[in-house]
């Protein structure tokens, strides 16, 4: 199985491509801020065809190109329903500071948009992808679980990073459906499972379930904490 990625725009989001093998079909998940380029690249090197692009969520910065690549190669996109809204109203989703920064632009949704709902198993391009619901940093954030031949995998969106997870301060946040995202989709993985995280670097649910403050709060009896 291929699994690559890397980091888009000034946001450094992870866009993933995920592929039974070189060759062949691919998913590509979360392509944000100028990741049309780097993904042509990646594309070509491995001679993939992408078939569907799937959103962890629907901030601007993991959805920016969805619309040039899901066009752009007639191929739908898949979210969850609660964070629709997000494509074509970003600005009344992101807070001051990002709407600065896209004041004037437009944005649109793909031809095509897919619902994601919890448990559901998507079988595209030759591999599966169990639907996970992990609202928290947004309502309709998912994360994804991957059956990998050498260790299973968590395409976590934001859910969780190395040492953190993400912010809860933007509209559709909760700290507390966060903490307990953490604890129904996080904790009961395996120690081996691989963690691909929206931004940062890869870790494993071991090492978070060893050093993360926030995943030892979601597994403790503990009120939740304030601050982040």
């Amino acid at each position: 199985m291929l699994v690559t990625g890397f980091p888009a725009g000034v946001f450094g989001t992870n866009c993933y491509v995920v592929a039974p093998g070189p060759g062949q079909e691919c998913v590509v998940i979360d392509p944000g801020q100028d990741a049309e380029e780097p993904l042509r690249s990646v594309l070509a090197e491995h001679r993939l065809k992408p078939v569907a692009v799937v959103l962890t969520h629907g901030h601007l910065d993991h959805v920016w190109s969805v619309v040039p690549v899901c066009d752009g190669y007639d191929i739908p996109a898949y979210l969850h329903p609660e964070d629709r809204a997000m494509l074509a109203d970003p600005l009344s989703w992101h807070g001051e500071q990002i709407g600065a920064m896209i004041r004037g632009l437009t944005f649109s949704e793909p031809a095509e948009v897919a619902d994601l709902t919890d448990g559901a198993e998507l079988a595209l391009a030759g591999v599966r992808l169990t639907v996970r619901h992990a609202p928290g940093h947004t309502r309709g954030s998912v994360a994804f679980e991957l059956d990998h031949p050498e260790a299973p995998v968590l395409l976590s969106g934001d859910l969780l990073f190395a040492g953190s997870i993400g912010r809860t301060d933007l509209p559709g946040g909760s700290y507390e459906q966060l903490l307990d995202s953490l604890a129904r989709v996080c904790l009961p993985l395996a120690e081996d499972t691989v963690v691909l995280s929206g931004h940062g670097p890869q870790t494993t649910i071991g090492r978070e379930r060893a050093t993360n403050p926030y995943l030892r709060e979601a597994a403790s009896a503990a009120p939740p904490r304030r601050g982040l």
